[in-house]
């Protein structure tokens, strides 16, 4: 299935904007995000699958700043990357995989210099939640509040916290209890990236909803 390649690149760079100039990536799949990333000093990118890894690294080759690493967040090697002194982390759409999210949120912080950043998207509200979650592997879905007393336990600070794709919000509600899909059809993807995030890219750019589909957050450690 093709991917939304214009709503990525919106995300993306909503949150490059955010980030530092030594950048640790949490689940970093085979380097899709990774790849906006390699004009920063240094990047981290670490996943639990050694494939996805192998992966990146052969598409990456050659790039001195990157360190592509097999690491699980909850592991206690995982602490060892402090040894970089990321001032970012970012986890993109993967902290709703990680059954113990405070545990994971907890260890992101612990490898950060003093008054470094997590930045977070994660997928926005309960109520949307549906059989394409249960498919896709997501324990929950989050709202500000859920951040908040996240980020509470963890020892952070919200810098900034707020939602996107205001449109996906009905999109995701239909296709969880109305049409009860188990995946999202090609044309829905299609139409949605090239019609719609256009429009959201724009109207986001000058409001910011009081809802949507995902939630960005940045998290700081004092």
């Amino acid at each position: 299935m093709r991917s939304a390649e214009k709503y990525f690149a919106w995300q993306s760079r909503l949150v490059r904007k955010e980030l530092g100039r030594r950048v640790l990536e949490v689940g970093c799949g085979v380097g899709n995000f990774t790849g906006t990333l390699l004009d920063r000093d240094a990047v981290i990118a670490v996943d639990s699958e050694p494939e996805c890894i192998q992966r990146l690294k052969r598409r990456y080759a050659g790039r001195e700043n990157l360190h592509a690493l097999v690491c699980d967040v909850l592991s206690p090697e995982f602490r060892d990357l402090a040894r970089f002194r990321p001032d970012t982390c970012v986890c993109l759409n993967v902290l709703e995989h990680i059954e113990d999210d405070g545990a994971a949120l907890q260890s992101m912080a612990s490898v950060l210099v003093p008054g470094g950043a997590i930045v977070l998207i994660v997928p926005a509200f309960q109520a949307l939640y549906g059989p394409i979650d249960k498919n896709l592997g997501h324990h929950r879905r989050y709202n500000r509040g859920a951040v908040r007393r996240l980020a509470g336990r963890a020892g952070l600070r919200i810098r900034k916290a707020h939602y996107s794709n205001f449109i996906g919000f009905f999109g995701w509600w239909t296709n969880s209890h109305i049409l009860k899909r188990e995946a999202q059809s090609e044309r829905q993807i299609q139409v949605f990236d090239r019609y719609l995030v256009p429009l959201l890219s724009s109207v986001e750019r000058v409001a910011r909803p009081p809802f949507g589909q995902s939630l960005l957050a940045v998290l700081e450690r004092p």
